[in-house]
Formats: C-alpha cells, structure tokens, sequence
C-alpha cells in the first residue's frame, strides 16, 4: 500500500512540474492576442497591419517584429515606428510623415519656376520623405550644371503646419556661370593647339562669346570633341590617331573648369596603291575610275574615302545599276607608312523604299520637303539619288541641318529612308545702307518671307529710297504651281529715280510682269517671262543732253522674255564649288511703242582651293539692239556700283562732254576675280574677307554725235572687303580702287550694307 502510494505522488509529481513548465514557456514566449496600432493619423488601422508580418494567434517572435518594422519604414509613409509588447497584446506606435502642401522655389533667376517644377518628383498632396528630397536636390543641381553653374546649391527647407502638413521651399544659390579658363593638349606635335582649338566645338570663354553656350563645360560636347579631333587627324593622314584621355577639371571654388586632351598623334601616312575591284557584269572599271578623288602618294584623308565612295555609287548609278555596294578594302603598311585602297564594286542587295518619314519640320509641310525627293516609296534603292534628294532640300535654304538616313525596313527587301531637319529662319528684315561721293547716303529697306505659310511660296516686299530717288518692288512664287514642278510668280513695281547730278532728267516706271520656269534637267533650268512697263521720262533740265532731251514723255514696254539656266553649285548661297550660267533674251515690240532685241550671258566658277578659301571667276555681257527704231534711255545698260565696285552707279560708259550725264550703253561686260578666305576670328565672330578685282566696259549708241565721250576702252578696279555674319545680320563693307579709268568716269570707294533677320 506504502509503495502505491508513492508511485502515485512521483507520478503526480512529474505532471504537475510539466504543466508548470508549460505555463513559464507560454509566459515567455507567448501568443499574440491583440494588435494595437496607435498614432495613426490619415492611415487606417488594417492598412498598417497589412504590412506586419506577424498576426494575431501567432507566437511572439522578436525576429518577425524585426522584419515587421523594417516593412513599414520601407513603405515611406511614416517617419517613426515602434512595436513593444504588452502581456499579450502587441503595440505598434507609428509617426506619420507628413503631406506635401505645397512647394516653392526662392532664389532661382536664371531657371524658371516651371522649368524645376517638372524636374523635380515631389508635388502637393504628396507624402514628404527625406529621401525623395534629397533626391530632387540632385535633379535641380543637375539641371544648374547643364546649363554651366557649377557653383549652385540648393538647401530644402521645411515649414511644419497644422494637421501634419509641411510647406517644402528649395532655397537656391544659383552662383556664377563655371566658365572654361583654359583648353590644353598634350602630345600634338604636328599641330599647334591654335589649330586643335578650330576643330573642337568646346571654347575658351571670352567676352566676344555672350551668345554662345560653347564656353561651359558640358559632357556630352568633349566626346563630340573626342570624334572630331579624330576626324581632324584622320584627315591629315595620321590613321594610327587616338585620344588617349578628356579630362575636365574643377577649381575649387567650383568657377571654372580645366580641360586636358591627350593625345596620341601616331605616324602620318600617304594613299599607296589605289584600285578598283568591279564584280558588276558590263561594267568598264575604267568609267569608275574617272570618279576617283584620291590618287597614290596622296595623304591619307578618310573624308576623301567616303566622298570616292558616294562619286562611285553615283555614277554606277546612273549607268543604269540600281542595287549596288561599294565598300572600301585598307591594307595598312605600318613600315612604310602607307594604306593601300581597293574600292570593290559589288551587286548590292535588291532593296525597295518602304516609306519616307520626315521629322524637325515644325512649320514646313511635310509636301515642300517630299516632293524635292528623287525616290519615292515602292522605288528602289539608289544612293545617287538619295544624295542629290539631299542636296535639293538643302539648297531650298529653310532648314540650317538636313540629315538624311536609310535604316532597315519590315522586310529584309525594305528599306525605310529617314529625314531629319532642323528649321531656320526663313524670314528677313534687311536694310541696306551705300554711300557715294556724288549720291551721298542711300539706303532700302526688304522683307521677305522665303517659306511663307510653311509651303516654300516666296514673298517679298522692297522699299529704296535714296537721294537719287524711292523703288517699291513685290515679287510672290509658288515653286509648284498647281502640283507641278512649275515655278510660278509675279512681279510688280514702282519706280520713281531723281537722276539730275548724273543725267539731268527724272524717270518714273511703273508695271508687272509674269514668269514661269521649270527643270528640263536636275541641273539645267528654262523659263519664260512677260513684262509690261510704262515710263515716263520728266523734268528734263534745259541745259539737259540732248539725248535725254529726246526721251522725254511716256513710252511703253511689252516685252516677251525666255532664259535657260545651268547650276551645279553647292551651295545656292554660298558657294564653294561649282559653275553657273544664265543666257536670256527679251523682245519688245508687241504692242507698246518700244522695240528692241535684248540678249544677256553669265557664267560663274567657284573653285575651293583650300579649306574655306574660295576662289571665284565670273563675267555677264549682253547687247541690245533696236528693231526699227533708236534703243531708248531707260532700255540701255548702264555698269557700276555692285556690278563693277570702285565705280559708282552709271559711272561707267558713255557721256555727255557738255552736261556730264550719262548716256547708257548698247553693249556692256564686266568680269570679276575674287578670293574669299577667313580671316583668323574665333568661329562665333564669322567674318570673312575677300580680294577682288572688277573690270568692265560699257560702249555703243545707235546715235552719236560729237559730245558724246565713248572710248569704249575697259574700266578696273581692285580693292578688298569684309563680310560679318553677325546675330544683327551681315554687314558688309567694299573697298575699291579704280586703276584703269577715264577722266569722265565718276569713282565710288567705299560701299556698305548692313542687315538683320527674324
């Protein structure tokens, strides 16, 4: 009994000691019975449970109330957060951050409140944390040193409102504009840093460069710099050339910027053996050939190589071969210093124009461009063509860049070519100023709209007036009229010219007339022309010649004109290289009371002898030729001025030896040889000048008489002049010197003009 007795106490024993020690462990470790969330002020409850990781019923476990509170920081909503425990009851305690009322900037001049506003990420009605301002920090110092202030700071400042609500202000300070003090290069032996400095977009800042953006420190332009550094060298032969390193480095007072290019010049090499390799059936190489701009023992030039390669795919394309592929072959010799170029001419691939896409015309109509185009879609492929499209949209004179590219189309037959231009300013408010020792000043006035209403019509109005007189002239053109490659226009004037100091007689002239002119070739133009004009010669002095004298009254003009045109000029405005020529000829005699045979010729070669350096030859000549009658006063021809520089308007030819008016003449030429060259200025000051050298002659009258002075004898003038693309306009000054004259000539040394555009 004794011994049961004790089993029964060990065995009550042993389980009352578990069920104790069970209830020490759930003390300890326990069971999550409630969640309290408390601070909450806008956040529901359930949503801040939502991102616990521990519920209620789960065991506590301080490792899961760990990752509970690393969640809800990472959520952004809450500045604090605390999680503690009490018996069964777990407490989470957050501190809301508080809402976006409303964002300021202070302190900014240079950047507007709007430009940072869509910088920065944090608006109004949004939950303020530290890490989404200082991340808008960086964005707006970012945007300060795009534009060259790497001196700005930006401090956030925060004002604490009612219910939770923060007002942020960005108080900036803006500093001063980091500049460029100084370019160097290292290891440019061959090349002066002058010379490197004239290649590279990135400038020195200097006070002649307020409205360039060139002189501040910008990434992305020194790789631009990288590649044309590159180019330069590649062009000058060194084909081993590589830029080593662009470093940009900071002052410490963050003012200005240090840039360093080193550089690896390398050997220079010469152009060895140059050949042709054709794969075309039919095709004689020798006509590729002739297409060659480079030759052996030429410098090695890579532009040379591309401009061989697009001359070869354009004549092959005109022979007839729509689809080829012209790739150059490089066989380096690093001992002799020489590459040897093979041009392989190959069967391209049949490739078809899917479409065109034109892009950067924001006032030009996609039509203007299309239909300079010499493909359409559905063609094929042809680079001759795709480059002369090019140059066409080009010379239309309305866009300052034009980039052309193919890229590959849905099909691997397809191609899709891309078009990209960048607009310029197509109108123009020019104003002309000229000064003459005997017409003292003159000046005129043009507004002309090239790209009107964005459909390349072209308008213009002119206003001169003068001592000697006043011009009003318009002109309109439709380049396509009525869809058709058809230029179209119209002319009406007005002119009314007090010409007493040089023909003791007033002229007035007022008509208009009709043109049309289309392509017969790309290159070669023909047009017609019908003029109407009535004249009236009045206020002849009595002491008049007596050929002025005759022409007094009114006459009319009816007048039926043709001209043909060859131009291939590259460049319409300004052109480097080229020919030019122009032959017209009018007849007056139907209807009206004039009758004459005008012709006129002109021929012009532009020649670029070097880099920018121009060389220009020129000479127009014409004759005119009465039918049945005398060749009238305001009919002739009369030279000088801009026509042969040196001699004023109508200084030149025929004379009255007794009143000292000029007569005009019945056959007329001059010529010209100039030279236009840079002058040294920094690339943000482009002036140019020029040499020149006029010459001409003026003779001939149907009626003569003993007063007349006509030696018939040719007239020159040399002299030099300036030209200054500025952001105001050109301006322009002539200085010439006559040196083969006559003693009745009447000299003009200086001429100016100046102009400005919107």
């Amino acid at each position: 009994m004794g011994r049961f007795v004790s089993i029964f106490l060990l065995v009550a024993g042993v389980f009352l000691a578990s069920i104790l020690a069970g209830q020490a462990d759930a003390q300890s470790n326990g069971v999550i019975r409630e969640i309290v969330v408390e601070g909450g002020q806008r956040i529901e409850t359930d949503t801040v449970r939502s991102y616990l990781l521990i519920r209620e019923g789960d065991a506590f476990d301080p490792l899961r109330v760990n990752r509970s509170l690393k969640s809800l920081f990472a959520t952004g909503l809450f500045a604090d957060v605390s999680i503690r425990r009490r018996g069964e009851t777990l407490i989470v305690y957050v501190t809301e951050n508080p809402v976006i009322n409303r964002i300021a900037f202070e302190g900014n001049d240079r950047l507007k409140d709007e430009e940072l506003s869509a910088e920065v990420t944090l608006r109004p009605r949004i939950i303020y944390t530290r890490s989404k301002v200082q991340a808008d920090v960086k964005r707006i110092l970012t945007l300060y040193r795009r534009s060259g202030r790497f001196a700005a700071t930006v401090e956030p400042k925060v004002i604490q409102l009612e219910q939770n609500r923060v007002n942020l202000v960005f108080e900036i300070s803006e500093g001063e504009l980091t500049e460029i003090r100084k370019i160097r290069f290292v290891g440019n032996r061959e090349f002066s840093e002058g010379d490197l400095l004239d290649e590279i977009r990135t400038r020195e800042t200097r006070w002649y460069r307020l409205f360039s953006s060139d002189d501040r420190y910008d990434p992305d332009r020194l790789t631009l710099d990288r590649e044309l550094l590159r180019r330069f060298y590649l062009n000058e032969g060194y084909a081993d050339f590589r830029v080593m390193s662009a470093v940009a480095e900071l002052t410490p007072d963050r003012s200005d910027f240090f840039i360093t290019f080193t550089i690896d010049e390398g050997p220079r090499y010469k152009f060895g053996v140059v050949d042709v390799d054709v794969k075309l059936r039919d095709l004689d190489p020798e006509a590729v050939k002739e297409r060659m701009e480079i030759a052996q023992d030429d410098w090695y030039e890579v532009d040379a190589i591309d401009e061989t390669v697009d001359g070869i795919s354009e004549s092959v394309g005109t022979l007839g071969y729509a689809f080829v592929d012209v790739r150059p072959r490089l066989n380096r010799d690093q001992e002799n210093h020489t590459i040897d170029v093979t041009f392989e001419v190959n069967e391209g691939p049949r490739v078809f124009v899917e479409r065109i896409d034109i892009g950067g015309n924001v006032r030009t109509t996609d039509e203007v461009i299309r239909r300079e185009f010499r493909l359409v879609e559905g063609d094929a492929f042809n680079a001759a063509k795709l480059g002369r499209s090019r140059q066409r949209i080009q010379n239309l004179g309305f866009f300052g860049k034009v980039r052309v590219a193919r890229v590959p189309g849905s099909a691997p037959d397809k191609t899709v070519i891309e078009v990209e231009v960048e607009e310029k300013s197509t109108g123009a408010l020019t104003f002309g100023a000229g000064f003459s020792t005997s017409q003292g000043p003159l000046g005129d006035i043009t507004i002309r709209e090239r790209n009107l209403l964005g459909k390349g019509y072209d308008a213009k109005l002119s206003f001169t007036l003068a001592g000697t007189g006043s011009e009003l002239d318009f002109s309109f053109t439709d380049p396509y009229f009525m869809g058709r490659e058809i230029a179209a226009g119209v002319d009406l004037f007005l002119v009314n010219q007090d010409l007493q100091d040089t023909q003791s007689h007033d002229i007035e002239e007022k008509g208009f007339a009709l043109r049309a002119s289309y392509p017969l070739t790309e290159d070669i133009r023909q047009g017609y022309r019908y003029t109407f004009k009535v004249s009236e010669v009045t206020d002849v002095d009595s002491s008049a010649s007596r050929f002025i004298r005759a022409a007094e009254g009114e006459e009319t003009l009816s007048q039926v004109g043709h001209f043909i045109t060859y131009d291939t000029r590259d460049n319409r405005f300004s052109p480097n290289e080229g020919w030019y020529a122009g032959f017209s000829n009018d007849i007056a005699g139907l209807g009206g009371s004039k009758a004459f045979f005008r012709n006129r010729l002109q021929l012009a070669k532009f020649f670029e002898i070097e880099k920018d350096w121009v060389l220009q030859v020129s000479g127009t000549a014409g004759s005119i030729v009465g039918l049945g009658q005398d060749v009238d006063l305001s009919d002739r021809f009369f030279i000088g001025g801009d026509t042969l520089r040196g001699f004023e308007t109508a200084g030149v030819g025929p004379r009255d030896s007794t009143t000292d008016d000029a007569l005009g003449g019945e056959l007329y030429y001059t010529g010209k040889v100039q030279m236009r060259f840079p002058l040294g200025f920094p690339q943000e000051i482009p002036v140019n000048g020029r040499v020149f050298t006029d010459f001409g002659g003026l003779t001939e009258l149907s009626d003569t008489g003993t007063e007349v002075q006509d030696t018939g004898s040719l007239r020159a003038a040399s002299g030099v002049g300036f030209t200054w693309r500025s952001n105001f306009g050109p301006i322009g000054l002539d200085l010439g010197f006559p040196w083969l004259k006559e003693d009745f000539d009447r000299e003009e040394t200086i001429r100016v003009n100046f102009g400005t555009r919107f």
